[in-house]
């Protein structure tokens, strides 16, 4: 038997834009949340950054899938009137200003939550309510370089090096979207709604879990390392005759299988060897190993011959060819959603499955405004101010 998707008839006021905040709510949006994107006259900044197909922006497209857009000039008195109302039914208002914006437009949580105790309110900025960099401004970069993740991230001989998506925005969504659902299962509790305090710089360092285990509890101060494990080996990417692949041993049952594959079975028997922490000390020599022996395959040969012992080991697959895997497919990680001019449009999916839960069945990202007046109608009010 199908149930109704897990957040189905929970309403979500949505005052962000960019990436952590859309991704925030977009997460709510594929398990059947009513997500009200309320954009400025512009719109939000991704629907004018590219790539563009048709006009439209993929960015855009990709992170307000199934979301209704209204367009309010925030600083009338209409307008904020019509926030306000909306908010008294709301289950979750997420906004992504800088500290003190919402409150200085009459819509901070103290006022909305007063009308509405119910209300779940979630705000993720930079750095936080708190601290010294409250109104530091916060892009991904500048978060990545300030949280030490683009420090140990690269060649060793190189410079620090942006990891290759937009992580410190991801990860801030992923965890307020989290501390969304944890806030609305403590209010079935209580009753009470709560403000959810959600920064990038927070969320990416708790989104590091063994280098925060190495510094806080190691003392460590953790450094580039490349394509090779920090800790454990061999454990990274190495050479083959045609390119990369790579491979995971972090026990001495799997290191005994490897050395037999590699033709080297004397490895496994050697001192050196003999545990985890002293392969890590002799990587170098490992290394040298493990490429002469792949020199002479290709990649997929590699892999092949180290998977059929069973030593964990993968090519190195392009985005393209990750999107269009068999796996991708079978474990719904794309959906298809129609579109009036450009037909049917392949959209991310979140990846978690529910059972008896439907994945897919949603809607196309909205055009500017599309729904202002589906959504007043429904508060049974016009635009203008209260009396």
């Amino acid at each position: 038997m199908t149930n109704p998707r897990p957040l189905e008839n929970v309403s979500v006021l949505d005052f962000t834009r960019v990436l952590s905040g859309p991704y925030c709510t977009v997460l709510m949006a594929d398990l059947g949340a009513d997500v009200i994107k309320v954009e400025s006259g512009e719109g939000d900044d991704y629907r004018h950054v590219g790539p563009f197909v048709e006009g439209e922006s993929a960015l855009f497209d990709a992170l307000n899938r199934g979301k209704r857009s209204i367009a309010l000039d925030l600083r009338t008195p209409s307008a904020i009137a019509a926030v306000r109302r909306l908010a008294r039914r709301a289950d979750v208002l997420v906004e992504n200003f800088r500290p003190g914006v919402m409150d200085r437009l009459g819509l901070g949580w103290e006022t909305l939550s007063a009308s509405n105790p119910r209300l779940v309110y979630v705000s993720i900025s930079g750095f936080g309510h708190t601290g010294p960099n409250i109104q530091t401004p916060a892009y991904d970069v500048i978060i990545q370089a300030l949280s030490g993740i683009m420090h140990v991230t690269g060649d060793p001989a190189g410079p620090p090096t942006m990891v290759g998506e937009a992580i410190g925005d991801v990860a801030a969504g992923l965890f307020a979207a989290w501390g969304t659902a944890v806030a609305l299962f403590d209010r079935e509790r209580t009753g009470l709604g709560r403000h959810v305090d959600l920064a990038m710089f927070d969320a990416l360092l708790a989104f590091m879990p063994t280098l925060a285990a190495r510094h806080l509890l190691a003392g460590e101060e953790p450094t580039r390392v490349g394509n090779r494990h920090p800790l454990s080996a061999p454990f990274g990417v190495y050479r083959a005759g045609d390119g990369h692949f790579a491979v995971a041993v972090l026990n001495d049952r799997l290191f005994a299988r490897f050395s037999e594959v590699i033709e080297r079975p004397e490895m496994a028997s050697e001192q050196r060897f003999s545990s985890d922490s002293l392969r890590f000390q002799n990587e170098s020599a490992l290394a040298d190993a493990i490429e002469g022996w792949a020199a002479q395959r290709t990649a997929a040969q590699a892999v092949t011959a180290l998977s059929s012992a069973g030593v964990p080991a993968a090519t190195i697959a392009s985005l393209t060819q990750a999107w269009q895997s068999q796996q991708a497919e079978e474990r719904g990680l794309w959906s298809v959603v129609g579109h009036e001019t450009r037909g049917e449009l392949r959209v991310p999916e979140q990846p978690v499955h529910f059972s008896g839960a439907p994945r897919g069945v949603r809607s196309r990202a909205p055009r500017l405004d599309e729904h202002k007046q589906d959504i007043l109608g429904e508060d049974g009010a016009e635009l203008q101010d209260d009396e």
